[in-house]
């Protein structure tokens, strides 16, 4: 039952000593706030990272040719490694494991569209199909690029928001031809890129084959790009492993070689970073526990302070004929009231902090910063209990009291 006695005994003590109370709270205010904002900063350091992958399916194995470094049955090094389409079929159809799959043939240098008065240099990537979900493209209408383009070189295009705005100035361009690089090929589709960097966005796509033969490309490519569907780290580097030895045994080269070809295996890297961050909250974690720890020792020792202050009050309570518990409830009341209250304040000032100023805080590698309510309120009800314990000392003691002494107590 609700004590209005007790309550308002318990804010007359605190009415006498306020400065007490406020350095004490603030310092429990203080350890749950700095937890907030580090919890919420360790989230969007996650964030960001998550955001640069989020611009390609994270189970992706990039594979692109270098300069062999390795002298291989009589071979010298220093040959230089030319990928080329049957090195992508041999791939995909020999290697298990695979999910979604592309070569790329890149056109480097000046590439330059228009249509009609409008002009513009843009990026140009030719791909397969399954290149739009590799890379995570957003087709906003129209399509994708699609077998039957690939097979019967149809000379078809699917071009950025980018540039629809530089050369179509508002008119619908699905549909429209463009000429590239002086051929004209027909628009089927406009896509967005989630990802920050602004080349991919100056980017159109063409049907591999078709870019190969019509700009003479014959049969050469620049990078395979897998992707190992739902498959373990560990297997991802095995099948990395076996597409190497495949381009190996084609181009004659020792599967050893490190600078023959080069593999970038992005689920490998993206477990580094979770297991990364992994780490990063459990650190966290201690530094805000610590500092909230420091808070509640603060408040233990003041509540000592306090049943010494009141030591004489206490054997006449005793005296009189109170129990022990109301004794060491009142001293727990006390310390849940002060701790639960300063640390609702410092968890409020943490999340409003982060939702205002973290919020208006983006970058390539940090992005809306913010803490998961169940955390929160996680972090709220372990300082409820901390307050408890840190008043159970003082209680007791302040229970232990005999009367006799405590009416001697000068």
């Amino acid at each position: 039952m609700f004590d209005t006695d007790k309550w308002q005994e318990i804010f007359s003590t605190i009415k006498k000593n306020k400065l007490r109370t406020f350095l004490t709270g603030f310092s429990v205010a203080w350890g749950i706030f700095m937890l907030m904002i580090l919890l919420g900063s360790g989230t969007g350091l996650q964030n960001g990272v998550n955001k640069n992958f989020e611009s390609s399916a994270t189970n992706t194995i990039w594979v692109w040719s270098g300069q062999t470094s390795m002298p291989y049955k009589g071979m010298k090094p220093g040959r230089n490694v030319q990928l080329v389409n049957e090195d992508y079929d041999a791939v995909k159809s020999s290697v298990s494991g695979i999910d979604k799959s592309s070569s790329r043939y890149n056109m480097w240098g000046t590439n330059t569209l228009s249509y009609k008065k409008q002009f513009g240099t843009f990026n140009i990537r030719n791909v397969y199909p399954d290149y739009a979900y590799i890379e995570q493209i957003t087709i906003v209408r129209g399509r994708f690029v699609n077998d039957p383009d690939v097979d019967q070189f149809r000379k078809v295009t699917v071009i950025s928001t980018q540039v629809e705005e530089a050369l179509f100035k508002g008119e619908d361009p699905i549909g429209k031809y463009i000429n590239v690089n002086g051929v004209p090929f027909k628009v089927v589709g406009l896509f967005t890129d989630d990802d920050s960097r602004d080349d991919n966005m100056r980017t159109i796509y063409l049907p591999i084959s078709t870019a190969q033969r019509v700009f003479s490309g014959d049969n050469r490519i620049n990078t395979i790009a897998i992707t190992v569907g739902e498959a373990s780290v560990e297997e991802s580097k095995q099948i990395e492993k076996e597409v190497r030895t495949k381009l190996a045994t084609m181009h004659k080269f020792d599967p050893e070689d490190p600078r023959a070809i080069f593999t970038w295996n992005s689920l490998e890297e993206f477990q580094k970073f979770t297991r990364l961050f992994a780490g990063i909250r459990l650190f966290i974690w201690i530094i805000g526990f610590g500092t909230i720890i420091a808070g509640i020792v603060g408040v233990s020792n003041i509540m000592m302070i306090v049943v010494k202050d009141r030591t004489k009050e206490i054997g006449i309570r005793k005296a009189m004929g109170a129990t022990p518990w109301s004794i060491v409830s009142l001293i727990l009341q006390e310390a849940v009231m002060i701790t639960s209250f300063a640390g609702y304040f410092g968890l409020v000032l943490g999340v409003v902090v982060l939702e205002t100023v973290g919020s208006k805080i983006e970058s390539e590698f940090f992005s809306q910063p913010s803490v998961d309510l169940s955390v929160a309120l996680y972090a709220l009800t372990l300082l409820v209990f901390s307050g408890a314990l840190a008043g159970f000392i003082p209680a007791r003691r302040a229970a232990a009291i005999k009367p006799i002494e405590a009416l001697r107590d000068e």
